[in-house]
């Protein structure tokens, strides 16, 4: 499912148009999917009070349209004109023919008849602007969202916005201070980015996607996609009944330090529920007589340790000696930013030829180690997944926190392509780019997986599904899937609260059951 622009989707409706897809077509699916979605909300049309607020343009037209429905299906449904709408207007005419009650806000001294309105209303539906937001919303058009805020939060009335929150900017995420909060945005034909970022996303509720009739193949071009299970499911490793250990491949996991046992544990068990035959973890000696004790499935290579308690520059060689036999790499979960395993992540990693074909997953503090080298990618040779949050992310590009969470998607698509290695910025919505400029968006945000370790969790899957010989992108792609519908799973469960992560690991294989059952 491709993310645009609204100019790509501008194009696209011109295109339909041009294949014989009419914009009366298209509205019309667009209104119907628009009740639809709204009964699903009310449970029942049936005597059910509906309001409309019908902005000048399309997407006022596609409320019109969805107000026709539901009064078709038997709602009570009210239609409220929140600006003038040019004559003439087939879907007011058709609305206003069948009996449907139409008040305008040119009329309505004080917005008294909006208030009682919604005062009675089981829906509110957003029709207002939609894409057609070009500038700050004043006058009687804010003042109009204003109250719908107000009605929203003193009287708990749910909002369903068509294609946007009024006030949100497809394109970049800003809102207006107008903007209200949706609990179901519908989009029409295909997700917009705004959708997915914030502050806008967190303008959204639930994001049902619309098929308004768009012919397949004119989306082609497009290089941002949404990660659905259809994605993901035919991506996911084979299970042959003849095979062994062998088959799904070996993963060496380059983590841990006396303070950050944890991250070890984390990331080599997220490998083995991934699917992967063999896991190793290289690990301070110290960190190796704790580990051992509740890794019971891993194999282990021991490495020399400073008196902290991290690993030493001197054990590049043992890890370098030890890589041949293995699928892939993951260094980096909970190493510290001890000076002496900076040093070593800097030998291993960036003086070594041997990793010119090993798939590595770079995580945590091998992100600030290399960090700190300028031209560190033109040193990594190998094919990696770099899976940095917000902070790490800025720390390799040189900007802000603030600026990375600003334009994550474009950052990551433009450093991807800088490294030639595939980023992964993790945080709600997290963003997957490739070294071609593409980009994936994960659909989930979850704040039940705010707590510590969940990030060794994720390096851990997508270091087991490298290591079964998915390419960087799609085992980057299907490693955050699989962790953000884990994560979803467990906060239907648990709430988004108290989510630990380990409670991740046993989920892993849950969901990778459930992709390839429904593909």
């Amino acid at each position: 499912m491709k993310i645009v622009t609204v100019e790509q989707m501008q194009a696209m409706e011109m295109a339909a148009d041009k294949a014989g897809v009419t914009a009366k077509a298209l509205m019309e699916k667009a209104g119907l999917a628009v009740a639809y979605h709204a009964i699903q909300r009310l449970g029942s049309p049936r005597g059910a009070r509906v309001l409309v607020l019908v902005g000048p343009g399309n997407n006022g037209s596609d409320g019109l349209v969805a107000a026709r429905y539901l009064h078709q299906w038997g709602a009570r449904v009210q239609i409220y004109l929140c600006a003038l709408r040019k004559s003439p207007d087939p879907n007011l005419d058709m609305a206003d023919e069948r009996g449907i009650p139409i008040a305008t806000a040119a009329e309505d001294a004080g917005l008294e008849a909006l208030k009682r309105h919604m005062a009675s209303t089981s829906l509110i539906i957003d029709a207002v602007l939609g894409t057609g937001k070009a500038r700050p919303i004043e006058g009687q058009m804010r003042d109009i969202l204003l109250q719908v805020a107000e009605a929203r939060r003193h009287q708990a009335k749910p909002l369903l916005a068509v294609d946007l929150p009024t006030g949100l900017d497809a394109d970049t995420g800003a809102v207006d201070s107008a903007c209200p909060v949706a609990d179901i945005t519908v989009t029409l034909g295909y997700p917009k980015i705004g959708h997915f970022t914030f502050p806008g996303a967190a303008t959204t509720g639930q994001l049902e996607i619309a098929d308004i009739g768009i012919p397949s193949g004119l989306d082609t071009g497009i290089t941002l996609e949404l990660v659905t299970p259809e994605m993901v499911g035919p991506l996911l490793p084979t299970r042959p009944i003849e095979a062994h250990k062998g088959s799904f491949g070996r993963l060496l996991v380059v983590a841990g330090s006396r303070n950050y046992v944890g991250a070890s544990y984390l990331a080599c068990l997220g490998a083995y529920r991934a699917g992967a035959g063999l896991v190793t973890l290289a690990t301070p000696r110290g960190v190796y007589a704790i580990a051992a004790a509740k890794l019971t499935e891993t194999t282990y290579l021991p490495l020399p340790e400073t008196w902290s308690g991290s690993i030493t520059s001197k054990a590049a060689a043992d890890v370098q000696k030890a890589l041949d036999g293995y699928a892939a790499l993951s260094v980096g979960c909970g190493l510290s930013q001890d000076p002496e395993t900076q040093l070593f992540v800097h030998e291993l990693l960036l003086k070594n030829p041997a990793l010119v074909n090993m798939p590595t997953v770079l995580d945590a503090d091998a992100l600030n180690a290399i960090a700190q080298i300028p031209d560190w990618h033109d040193h990594l040779k190998a094919p990696a997944v770099l899976t940095p949050h917000p902070g790490e992310m800025a720390r390799l590009t040189g900007l802000s926190t603030t600026q990375v969470q600003e334009r994550r998607m474009e950052v990551a698509r433009q450093y991807a392509q800088k490294w030639g290695q595939v980023v992964v910025l993790k945080g709600a919505f997290t963003v997957i780019a490739s070294p071609q400029g593409d980009a994936r968006v994960s659909p989930f945000a979850n704040p039940g997986l705010a707590s510590a370790g969940t990030g060794d969790v994720l390096a851990g899957v997508i270091g087991g599904l490298l290591a079964q010989g998915l390419s960087p992108l799609d085992a980057a792609t299907c490693g955050v899937y699989l962790h953000g519908a884990a994560g979803e799973e467990l906060r239907r469960q648990l709430g988004d609260a108290g989510l630990l992560a380990s409670d991740l690991l046993p989920e892993i294989p849950r969901r990778i059951k459930a992709l390839k059952a429904a593909s």
